[in-house]
This record gives structure tokens, C-alpha cells and sequence, in this order.
């Protein structure tokens, strides 16, 4: 703009107008009319509304001018000045001509400035302070007003270059507020972080904005007032005391558009974080849900009243233990309920979402403990019941024992017999602590756990107790017969074992599937093949039958410790990576590797858990089918071969992540000493136990009831350990281009010196073999047998495991064998393609060539006959 042409200087007259100078411009008739009206209306829009309202006061400097100059400034001012007047002074040109020309020219032209305020043409700046005191005029009017033009301009500039930017801001918040009042609310927590960190963001810039704003100001209001600053009797003019309040009026908008927008960001970003922590609520009542739900289903498996004091002592363990584990899942839905209890009385705006799902969450937890509650409480009464059964089978064993015990030669005499019978009577007095004395009260007391098969023991335990009390009463009818006549003496001859055990409900007709109903018939049986007469067999007999309850026990314990380690891996491990809430846990290369680290280990677990430990509680007390319980289920014994097919790929995969933080963290919860490597060895540890077991019942057992399943389970074992090791041995190979599948199953493997003779080979070649030996791993198949180097084992724990390299083979359709080698019982002769190649091969010992060469054998008689 053209403010050159004219000032606003902040003088004011008397009566306080403002004071606008139109100082002596050449070019004046040369501005553009628009431009001319602009700086008129700018300027008259600088001053206060009051001091405009009073009119301005203006002051035409045209002392260097013309006449004819003079009346064209006036007349264009006063047909293009916006504002309302109060008074013209016109400082008439100073030269003679001019000055006359202008007194007789204004005095018949007065008319035509159509003013309607008086303009007074004035010959001197003196004439001018008559109306304006000098203080109010700039110097070059003869005044004392300090005034720099270009110091006003720049002034000027940065005041309405600040009221711009309060104006933008203002506008830019009020945009972004309304984006913010519009923008609708995410459904999931990725996204309401993002929204809210966005908005944040652009917060952040906006509060930026406003506090560069606010230094701007601040900047221009202390540049107006630095005159004050440095001298405090320094006044300032009314035009800088107009600045000062136009800096301080715009600073003072600013501050309360940041207020406003602070108050609604406050509640927007409320809004926000509520809608972040409902999103996360609902992500975690999701996963909370899931895993409530798992342990729900997990308890409702916990349907096994047990079968015995040990039985249920070990479902409670596994109760106790399935409740700690589960204690972290209760307690994060517990949390969880009270966030979103906060949250309702913080008066979140979901409430009405949160409320129901707090409820489930409540619910669910209180119906587990409930749950869990209830299960405890049957198994503890399930516990007292069994505890009456083996305390009433304990006096029954006693009693049993007693009457066994009791010399026969010494009970025919008169002191005998008494002394017998006061023994009896004695041990009578002892049940009543510990027999079932009303099986109807016992019906009544548990009626709520007898299931059928709990039920059929508590009526058989209560015939024992009455087939042992009506011996005890046919004992004290014999003896007191004895005690009360002197008999002749007797040789004494060992009774029958069916003479002290005889009962009505132990016939064959009585026995259910020609099981034998009752402990001591059953004993008499089973010891019928331990001892054939003679009282003076009598304790061997009951070592023998100790021995051999021992390893039955033994057994069953060590069965329910290894179900229950296979339970704690499978709940402890593999569930857990399945498990919501340990998933950011597990690195992203193990995820989805569950089957592979832990094979079927599962369904060995289903196997032992709902088939075979139940079989051998059932047959406790039935030694002679324990061997039958074995070879029942001989067939599911094969999921062990599965098992350690799978043992490489499980170990290489352990190898890789033992270090995870998931293992490390299961480790912990489980409080295990070892890592997770120890119990995958488990099922291997077991099977080699198992035969380990048989081996020793078979010891004590010889010519027994049963003793011919004994051994034959014990075949099978050894046939199955014997698979599972080759096995082992044979996913080991490497370097074997074809499948080992396609050679037909594995008969055979085995550690050889092996001398090779080649026909064809040189002489001195041929001499070599025969004195240096090479060490191969034989592999025996039905259709091939494979040479293999065996490598040097090194690591630890499975990576001891051998590995073999295959060197070559040979098909068993053209192998021949030759039995015996002169000079050696343990070397014996492969030869192949009529003799062109001959492998001498030398066993351990004679034993193990002997298996070799009748395996070979039946190889070979069945590809002839195949041939026939």
C-alpha cells in the first residue's frame, strides 16, 4: 500500500481526535483510486471505536505545492474519506502566487469541497499549533512527536501480521475440533491406539502453534512497551498505547481459544482413552473367556471317583495341581471383572457393554471354585469310603494270615487249641474298629459317589469280611472242640489251602466271567503253583506272594506317577502353546511345532490314563491276569514305535529353542527341577520298565496260574523294545537315496567286523581285507541288507544318539550265506551274485551270530517259497 502518502502518527487533537497527516506527496494524483480508499479506511480503522466515533482531524501539508494541486488533494479526499471529520487543515503553498491564488480561489471555490466540517487554510506551521499542541505534531510540522515512518510501518506489519495468525489459528482449531467431535470411535485396540496417538500428535502441533503465537505477541507487546522498560517517566502516545491494547486484546483471544480448546480436548481425549481401555477390556475378556473355558472343560473331565486310597489320592493331587495351574487364569478374569467394576464407577461411556460382561466374568470364576469345590469334596469322601474298604481288607489280609500261621501240629492239643482259640478271639476284638458292620448305612452315607463299579467292590470287600468271619467262627467251632477233650496225637499233616479259605462265594459258579470274587480264594489259587504242601513251605509261600504284591504296586504306582508326568507335560507344555494369554511368548518359528516336539505323546497319555491304568487297578488283586492285562493291550503298545520315529525331529526342534523364554516360563510355573527335554525321554524311560517289572514277577511265579502270560508279555515287551530300538537306530541312517519304507521291515541291526573278498579284485587287495577289518552297523530288511559306518557319538543327553552313513547294500534276492567259517564260532559269510563278492562277517559272540544266521535263513526260505 501507498502509506507514504499519508501517516497516522498517534497524535490527537484538544479534544482528543485522532490526527491523520497528508504530507506533500508529488505523485499524489497519480495513485490508483482503490488503492487511495484502502489506506484511507485502514487508517481510519486504526484508532478506538470512541476516538473515531469524536472524528479525525486532518492535517494537508501542501506548502511545496500548487494551488490548482491543492484543490484536486482536497477534493479527492474529501469524496473518498470513509470516516467522520471533525476538522481540515490545509497548510497552503508557501510560495506568493500561489498563496494569493489560493486565498481568492478557496474563498469563491469553498463550495465545491462538499465538506461538511470546516477546512481552515493555514500559511504556517504555527498557524497549525494554534489548533494542535506541538507535543502532537511530528517535526516536520514543527513539533516534538517522536515518529519514525518506517519504525510505524514494521509496527504496524507485525500487528497485523500476529491478529493474521490469531485468526488462523482460531480457524485451524475450530476445523481440527470439529474433525475431532465427528470422527467415529474404532473397534478394535490396534486402531484406537492409532486414532489416539494421531490426535494426540496433531494436538501436540496445534499447542505448538499456539505457543509460537503467544512468543509472537508477546515479542510485539514488549517492543511496544520497551520504551517504558528502559526509561519509566517515558510516556507512550495514544498511538502506542492503542498497539499495547490491540496486542494485549488479540493475546488475550488467543488465551481463551487455547482454553476453550484445551477443555474440549480434555474430554475428547477421555473419550479416546476410555474407548482405548474398553478395546482392551474386550480383547482380554475374549482371551480370559477362552482359557476360563478351557479349564471349565478341563474340570469337567474330573469325573473319577478313584478305586482305591491311592487312586484318589492321586486324583486329588492331579486336582490340586490342575487348580494351581489354573489359579493364574481365575485370577486374570478376577482382575479383568475388577478393571471393568472401575471402569463402571469412573462412569465409562460403554457401560452398558462393560456390566454383562463382568457378570459372565464373576460368574464363571465363582461356578470354577464352586466347581472345583464340590470335586474335592467327593473325592474326600470317596477317600473315607475306600479308606473303610482297605481298612476292612487289611483286618480281612490279618486274619487270613492268622489262620495260616497257626501250627497245626501244635492246635491238637488241648493247651493248643486254647492257646489258638484265645489267639482268635483276640483278633476278633479287633474289628470292631475296622469292619463294615452295615452295608445298607454305607449305601445311604455315599450314595451320591457309588457308581456301579464302586458299588460291586464295597459288596465284594463286605463278602470277603463275611467269608473271613464265618472261617474265623468254623476255626473257634473246631478249636473250642479241641480244648474241650484230650485227642490222641495226630501226624501232622499240612492242610490243604482250601481248607481255611473255603467259601460259599468262592465256587466258579459264583464268579462273575470266571473271575474269583474273593481275595483268599484268589491267594489260594495263585499259591497253589508257589507251594504244593508242607507247613514248612509256608513262609516261603507268603515271601513269594509279598514279592510279588510288591511289584504289582509297584507297578501301579510308578504307572500313576508316569500318567500324571505325561498330564503335567501335555497341560504344563503342549497346552500352553496354545494358550492366548503366552503367545506373545512363543517365537514365531515354534509356533504351529506342537506335534512335532511333542509327537503323540498325547495319545500314549489317553492310552495309560483311560485303558491300561484302570486295567492293572482293576487285576490288583488278581496276580495271575496281570500277565493278560499286558498282552490285552499289547497291540496299543505300538504307539511307542511312533513315538521315538518322531524323537529326532522333536529333538532337533528342542535343540533350536531350549533357551525360549516360553520353556522357561512353563518350567517355572510347573516348578520343575528339570527342563522339558527330561520328561520327553519319559515314555522311553517306561517301556524298558515295564519289562524290567514282568522279568521280576516272572521270577517269583514259576509253574503259578497265569505265569505262561507272564512270559508271554514279556515276549511281546522285548519284541516291542526290540522294534522301538531298531527304530531308533534306523531313522539314524544318512546318506541313503532311496526309502528305507520300500526295503520291508526291519528284522535286524546290528554292530560287525566285516572282511569284504572280491573275486575279481587284486591278489594283494584281497590279502588286505582279510587282515584289516572295517566296523560296520548291519541293517536287516526283508528285502535288503544295509552296511552302514556307525559315527562317534558327541553332545549330550539325545545328541549322544549314534548317526550311521550308508556305505552300500545288498538285495537279499541274490545274497547267499555260508553258516560256519573255519576257525571262528562267531564269523559267518554274505555272499552275493554266486560268490563275485563275500562279506565275512563277524559277531560279538556266537549267541548273536546264531540270531543273525536263522534270520537270515528264514529270509531266504520265505523268498523261495514266495518263488515256488
Amino acid at each position: 500500500m501507498h502509506l507514504l502518502l499519508v501517516s497516522f502518527v498517534g497524535g490527537r487533537g484538544r479534544d482528543g481526535c485522532p490526527v491523520i497527516t497528508f504530507p506533500d506527496y508529488p505523485a499524489f494524483s497519480e495513485i490508483p483510486e482503490k488503492e487511495f480508499q484502502n489506506v484511507l479506511t485502514y487508517l481510519t480503522s486504526i484508532p478506538s471505536l470512541r476516538d473515531a466515533g469524536i472524528g479525525f482531524i486532518l492535517v494537508i501539508d501542501r506548502r511545496q505545492d500548487k494551488w490548482t494541486s491543492v484543490k484536486a488533494s482536497i477534493l479527492r479526499i474529501a469524496a473518498s474519506f470513509p470516516g467522520n471529520l471533525q476538522l481540515v487543515l490545509v497548510l497552503r503553498p508557501t510560495g506568493f502566487f500561489h498563496r494569493a491564488l489560493s486565498d481568492i480561489a478557496f474563498k469563491f471555490n469553498k463550495d465545491e469541497f462538499k465538506m461538511k466540517v470546516p477546512i481552515i487554510m493555514l500559511g504556517s506551521v504555527s498557524e497549525l499549533q494554534g489548533y494542535i499542541d506541538k507535543t502532537q505534531l511530528t517535526e516536520d510540522l514543527g513539533g516534538t512527536l517522536d515518529y519514525c515512518h518506517n519504525r510505524w510501518l514494521s509496527s504496524r506489519t507485525a500487528i497485523e501480521s500476529f491478529a493474521e495468525k490469531v485468526k488462523r489459528t482460531a480457524q485451524i482449531l475450530q476445523s481440527f475440533g470439529t474433525e475431532l467431535a465427528e470422527t467415529e470411535l474404532p473397534n478394535d485396540v490396534q486402531s484406537t491406539s492409532s486414532l489416539l496417538a494421531a490426535h494426540t500428535e496433531k494436538k501436540d502441533k496445534m499447542k505448538e502453534d499456539i505457543r509460537l503465537a503467544v512468543e509472537q505477541g508477546d515479542g510485539i507487546l514488549g517492543s511496544i512497551t520497551e520504551p517504558v522498560t528502559e526509561n519509566p517517566e517515558y510516556k507512550l502516545n495514544q498511538d502506542e498505547l492503542d498497539n499495547q491494547t490491540t496486542v494485549e486484546r488479540l493475546l488475550a483471544q488467543l488465551h481463551e481459544t487455547e482454553t476453550a480448546f484445551d477443555e474440549f480436548w480434555i474430554k475428547h481425549q477421555q473419550k479416546l482413552e476410555q474407548c482405548l481401555h474398553l478395546r482392551n477390556f474386550e480383547q482380554n475378556f475374549r482371551e480370559v473367556k477362552a482359557a476360563l473355558d478351557i479349564v471349565s472343560e478341563r474340570l469337567s473331565a474330573f469325573t473319577d471317583v478313584g478305586n482305591s486310597c491311592s487312586h484318589v489320592e492321586h486324583i486329588l493331587k492331579e486336582l490340586a495341581n490342575f487348580e494351581d495351574k489354573s489359579c493364574e487364569t481365575v485370577t486374570k478374569a478376577r482382575v479383568l471383572a475388577s478393571e471393568g467394576d472401575a471402569f463402571i464407577q469412573s462412569n465409562h461411556y460403554a457401560v452398558d457393554s462393560i456390566i454383562p460382561k463382568c457378570s459372565e466374568l464373576h460368574h464363571l470364576c465363582d461356578a470354577f471354585t464352586t466347581e472345583i469345590e464340590r470335586r474335592r469334596n467327593l473325592l474326600n469322601k470317596s477317600l473315607e469310603l475306600h479308606g473303610l474298604l482297605e481298612k476292612s481288607m487289611k483286618w480281612c489280609d490279618e486274619g487270613i494270615y492268622l489262620l495260616a500261621s497257626q501250627p497245626v501240629d501244635k492246635c491238637q492239643s488241648q493247651d493248643g487249641a486254647e492257646s489258638a482259640l484265645q489267639e482268635i478271639e483276640k483278633f476278633m476284638d479287633t474289628g470292631a474298629g475296622s469292619k463294615i458292620k452295615e452295608l445298607n448305612k454305607i449305601y445311604r452315607e455315599y450314595a451320591y459317589i457309588l457308581n456301579e463299579d464302586l458299588k460291586e467292590h464295597v459288596q465284594k470287600v463286605f463278602q470277603k469280611q463275611e467269608s473271613m468271619e464265618e472261617m474265623f467262627q468254623k476255626r473257634q467251632v473246631s478249636l473250642k472242640k479241641l480244648a474241650a477233650k484230650q485227642t490222641r496225637p495226630v501226624q501232622p499233616v499240612a492242610p490243604r489251602p482250601e481248607a481255611f479259605v473255603k467259601s460259599p462265594c468262592a465256587s466258579p459258579e459264583t464268579m462273575q466271567g470266571g473271575r474269583q470274587d474273593h481275595m483268599t480264594s484268589r491267594d489260594n489259587s495263585w499259591s497253589k503253583g508257589l507251594v504244593q504242601g508242607g507247613i514248612e513251605s509256608r513262609t516261603s509261600l507268603f515271601f513269594q506272594q509279598a514279592v510279588i504284591r510288591h511289584v504289582i504296586n509297584e507297578l501301579i504306582e510308578t504307572e500313576r506317577a508316569y500318567v500324571e508326568e505325561l498330564l503335567c507335560v501335555l497341560e504344563g507344555y503342549a497346552a500352553e502353546m496354545d494358550n492366548p494369554l503366552m503367545a506373545h511368548l512363543i517365537s514365531p518359528e515354534l509356533q504351529n511345532k506342537k506335534d512335532i516336539l511333542f509327537g503323540n505323546m498325547e495319545e500314549i497319555y489317553h492310552f495309560h490314563n483311560r485303558i491300561f491304568l484302570r486295567e492293572l487297578e482293576n487285576y490288583v488283586e488278581y496276580p495271575e491276569l496281570v500277565g493278560r492285562c499286558f498282552l490285552d493291550q499289547m497291540e496299543d503298545f505300538q504307539i511307542y514305535e511312533k513315538y521315538c520315529q518322531n524323537k529326532p525331529r522333536s529333538e532337533s526342534l528342542w535343540r533350536q529353542f531350549s533357551d525360549s523364554v516360553f520353556f522357561q516360563e512353563c518350567q517355572r510355573k510347573l516348578d520343575h527341577k528339570l527342563s522339558l527335554d527330561s520328561y520327553l525321554l519319559k515314555p522311553v524311560q517306561r517301556i524298558t520298565k515295564y519289562q524290567l517289572l514282568l522279568k521280576e514277577m516272572l521270577k517269583y511265579s514259576k509253574n503259578c496260574e497265569g505265569a505262561e502270560d507272564l512270559q508271554e508279555a514279556l515276549t511281546s515287551i522285548l519284541g516291542i523294545l526290540k522294534a522301538v530300538n531298531d527304530s531308533m537306530h534306523q531313522i539314524a541312517i544318512t546318506g541313503y537315496d532311496g526309502n528305507l519304507n520300500e526295503l520291508g521291515k526291519l528284522l535286524m541291526q546290528g554292530s560287525f567286523n566285516v572282511w569284504i573278498d572280491h573275486k575279481k579284485g587284486h591278489s594283494k587287495v584281497k590279502d588286505l581285507a582279510r587282515f584289516k577289518p572295517m566296523q560296520r552297523h548291519l541293517f536287516l530288511h526283508e528285502k535288503a541288507v544295509l552296511f552302514c559306518k556307525k559315527r562317534e557319538e558327541n553332545g549330550e543327553g539325545y545328541e549322544k544318539a549314534p548317526s550311521y552313513s550308508y556305505k552300500h547294500s545288498l538285495n537279499m534276492a541274490a545274497v547267499g550265506i555260508t553258516e560256519n567259517v573255519k576257525g571262528d564260532a562267531k564269523k559267518f559269510e554274505i555272499w552275493y551274485n554266486a560268490r563275485e563278492e563275500v562279506y565275512i562277517i563277524q559277531a560279538p559272540t556266537p549267541e548273536v551270530k546264531a540270531t543273525w544266521v536263522n534270520e537270515i535263513r528264514k529270509v531266504l526260505t520265505s523268498q523261495l517259497q514266495a518263488c515256488r
